[in-house]
């Protein structure tokens, strides 16, 4: 897999770099994440954990986000019914 060149802004920190690669992460959940998927089997018991809780986090935000654009979405859909039904 290739990588794209990642810099970060001297004015900001980055949360971490990973140790075998050295490429830097805004957050602490995208270093654990990037270690879990791309170095699994250099990980030891607690970093796999904490893959595993992060994933776990992750996979619950991006259905909360999934439902809330398809809530969007409805309303949207029948938003422009509704004004179609009563204008046209």
């Amino acid at each position: 897999m290739s990588h794209t060149a990642t810099t970060i802004p001297r004015n900001d920190s980055p949360a971490g770099k990973c140790d075998y690669c050295d490429h830097p992460f805004p957050t602490t959940d995208r270093l654990v994440l990037h270690k879990g998927l791309e170095h699994p089997q250099q990980l030891d018991d607690s970093e796999v954990e904490a893959f595993h809780e992060a994933r776990s986090n992750e996979t619950d935000e991006l259905r909360t986000l999934r439902l809330k654009a398809l809530g969007a979405l409805v309303l949207l859909y029948f938003g422009l019914l509704f004004m179609y039904a009563i204008f046209a």
